[in-house]
C-alpha cells in the first residue's frame, strides 16, 4: 500500500496566513507545509484540502483514479470546492466499514475529540491508521489490538498521549512506522522538529513524500539513558516530561519529597502533577539504585540536585568536620553506586539535574561544597548517558547525542 502525503501541516497550513511568529517566519521553501491530506494507492483520498490537485501534481501523482474521498475533521468556513471528477467527499459514521472498488477496506474509528479516524486495509493486508488533528482513539484503554498497524499517521506532537494509548493497546509495535502529521507552528521546524518526533519514536517527512506501508525502515533510535540539565525555571523538567509523554506507563521519581508547612513548595509540586499524564505513577524516594536494578516502565527522575541534598543530609556533610572525616567518602560512594546502577540498568531513564557553577561563588563553605559535588554528580551521570541536553530559556541544546 503506497501513500503520498500531499500535505503534512495543520488545517491552516504552515506558515499560518498572517501569523508573525518565529516558527512561521522560518517555515518557507521545503519547510512549508500544506494542510494534511493523504492519497492511498491513488484510489482513496483522506481529507480534501485546498489545492489538492496541484499538491498531487507536485508529488508526481494524479487524483483522476480516486474512488473515495473521506473527511476526518470538521472544516470551518465555506465548503471546500470539489475538483472535477472526484466523488463527493464525506465522513463515515463511527464503526462502519466501507469497501472501495480498488480493493481497500476503510473502517471509521470514534475519536475523543471532534473528528473521525480511519483504518485503511490494503488489498494485500497492510494496515494504515490515520487520525485527525488534536484527536486520539476513544475507548482504547484495556483493549488489545489484534496486531500492530504497519503505518500510523497522527498528531504526534499535539496529542502524544494518543500514541501512548496505541502503544499500550498493542496497536503500535516496535516495527510500526509512526509519522507525525497535522504539524503546527508550536514546534520550530528543522532539527528541533526532528528531535521532538524522535523522542516519541516518530518522524516527520516533507510534503509530497511517498511511503510504503509494511516496508521495513529503522525506527528512530530512542536513547535509553538521558540527562537533562538546566538552571532554575529553564524548562528542564518540562523537556524531560515531554520526552516520555508518548509512553503508555512511566514511573515519575520525585526526589524532593514533601515539606510540611511550605505552601510555595506544595504549589510547585501540584503544578508538576497537573501537567503529567494520568497514567504515570509517582514514587517519592531517593533510593534510586533499587529502582534502576529491576525491570519496569521508563523512569523519570526529578531531580538529581535534590537527591544529592538528601545524600549530604544523610552523611552529615554540611558540617566541615564531618565532611573531612566521613562525609565526603559517604557521598562519593553513593554517587559511584548510582552511576554503576545507571550503567547496568535495562530501563529507559530520563534524569533531570541543575546545572551549576556558572560564575556565582556561594558565600558559605557548605554551599561551595554542594556546588562542587553537584558538578561531580552531573559529570558522573552524563558519562553513563547516551544523550545529554542543556535547556536554556526553554531551548534544548544537545550536548551529547
Amino acid at each position: 500500500m503506497e501513500l503520498t502525503l500531499l500535505g503534512t501541516g495543520s488545517p491552516d497550513g504552515l506558515p499560518r496566513p498572517g501569523c508573525p511568529c518565529a516558527a512561521c517566519a522560518v517555515s518557507v521553501g521545503t519547510r512549508a507545509r500544506g494542510a494534511t491530506a493523504v492519497l492511498v494507492d491513488g484510489a482513496v483520498l483522506l481529507d480534501l484540502t485546498p489545492g489538492a490537485v496541484l499538491a498531487a501534481a507536485r508529488a508526481g501523482r494524479s487524483l483522476s483514479g480516486v474512488r473515495q474521498v473521506l473527511l476526518s475533521h470538521p472544516h470551518e468556513g465555506p465548503a471546500l470546492e470539489l475538483p472535477p471528477g472526484l466523488p463527493t467527499a464525506g465522513r463515515v459514521p463511527d464503526g462502519r466499514e466501507v469497501p472501495v472498488v480498488s480493493g481497500h477496506r476503510v473502517r471509521a474509528l470514534a475519536m475523543d475529540a471532534p473528528g473521525t479516524g480511519y483504518e485503511v486495509t490494503g488489498p494485500d493486508g497492510e494496515r494504515l491508521l490515520y487520525l485527525p488533528p488534536g484527536a486520539a482513539p476513544a475507548g482504547t484503554n484495556g483493549q488489545r489490538a489484534q496486531r500492530p498497524y504497519d503505518l500510523v499517521l497522527a498528531d504526534v506532537l499535539g496529542r502524544p498521549e494518543a500514541l501512548a494509548r496505541l502503544r499500550a493497546s498493542g496497536a503500535v509495535g516496535p516495527a510500526t512506522d509512526v509519522v507525525a502529521v497535522h504539524l503546527d507552528h508550536d514546534t520550530p521546524p528543522g532539527e528541533e522538529l526532528r528531535r521532538r518526533c524522535a523522542a516519541a519514536g516518530a518522524r516527520a517527512v516533507p510534503d509530497g513524500t511517498t511511503l510504503v506501508a509494511g516496508d521495513y525502515r529503522a525506527v528512530p533510535d530512542l536513547p535509553r539513558r538521558t540527562l537533562v540539565l538546566g538552571g532554575a525555571r529553564s524548562g528542564k523538567s518540562y523537556e524531560a516530561e515531554r520526552r516520555l509523554e508518548a509512553f503508555p506507563e512511566v514511573h515519575y521519581v520525585a526526589t524532593g519529597g514533601t515539606r510540611d508547612g511550605d505552601p510555595e513548595w506544595a504549589q510547585r509540586v501540584g503544578l508538576h502533577r497537573e501537567r503529567r499524564p494520568g497514567s504515570w505513577r509517582t514514587l517519592e524516594t531517593c533510593d534510586l539504585v533499587p529502582l534502576l536494578s529491576v525491570p519496569g516502565p521508563p523512569l523519570l527522575i526529578d531531580c538529581l540536585a535534590l537527591w544529592l541534598t538528601d545524600a549530604m543530609d544523610r552523611a552529615g556533610a554540611w558540617d566541615d568536620e564531618v565532611w573531612a572525616s566521613t562525609g565526603a567518602k559517604h557521598v562519593r560512594d553513593r554517587v559511584a553506586d548510582l552511576a554503576a546502577a545507571l550503567r547496568a540498568t535495562r530501563r529507559t531513564v530520563v534524569a533531570v539535574s541543575n546545572e551549576v557553577g556558572s560564575g556565582i561563588v556561594p558565600a558559605t563553605a557548605s554551599g561551595r561544597r554542594f556546588r562542587d559535588e553537584l558538578g561531580r554528580l552531573n559529570t558522573a551521570v552524563a558519562a553513563e548517558c547516551e544523550h545529554v541536553l542543556l535547556v536554556v530559556a526553554g531551548q534544548a541544546l544537545v550536548l551529547k547525542d
